[in-house]
């Protein structure tokens, strides 16, 4: 047999199943159509008019009530996270509080420590601290030790604690009218 009559006879069963198909195609769409109507019955209209109308309040009521559930829902979220912030923020105040005493004791602690220093002891290690730290120490000092530690500091940084301690000392005060 030649590869024509072999296609021949592959194509001859692939077009009957094409034209097949087409005709089921065309034929479904009447078929449905035949089975559901376009328009009701004229008595059926006027029930379903009737239905519908005796069930918009119940309908209503219903979609009422689910908007109720679902805002009450939100509401109980919303007040579980206002709950949890609350927590939160007295955590939070709590640490404040804890911290702020531990600041206390540390510069008392810190500030007896260099009282009891010889002066020039306690300006060496000053010169070795964050100026603003070295200032902020100096400044709680009395005069008396402040002044003896700023002597036995090398002067660039006694002269660079000086100007802090002296633009601190500018922002308390008030200023004079010009």
């Amino acid at each position: 047999m030649s590869a024509a009559g072999l296609m021949q006879r592959i194509a001859r069963p692939q077009a009957f199943v094409l034209a097949l198909a087409l005709a089921s195609a065309a034929i479904a769409p009447v078929a449905w159509a035949q089975q559901v109507p376009d328009a009701p019955p004229d008595g059926l209209t006027e029930e379903i008019k009737a239905y519908c109308a005796n069930i918009a309040d119940a309908a209503r009521d219903q979609r009422y009530l689910r908007q109720t559930k679902e805002l009450q829902d939100l509401q109980s979220q919303v007040d579980e996270r206002i709950r949890v912030l609350e927590q939160r923020r007295d955590e939070y105040r709590e640490w404040m509080t804890k911290r702020e005493e531990f600041l206390k004791v540390a510069e008392t602690t810190l500030l007896d420590i260099y009282k009891k220093m010889r002066p020039d002891a306690a300006a060496r290690q000053l010169e070795l601290v964050n100026p603003e730290v070295a200032a902020a120490i100096v400044m709680k000092l009395n005069s008396r030790l402040a002044s003896q530690i700023l002597n036995e500091m090398a002067a660039d940084k006694a002269a660079g604690l000086a100007s802090i301690i002296a633009d601190a000392a500018s922002k308390d005060l008030p200023r004079e009218p010009s």
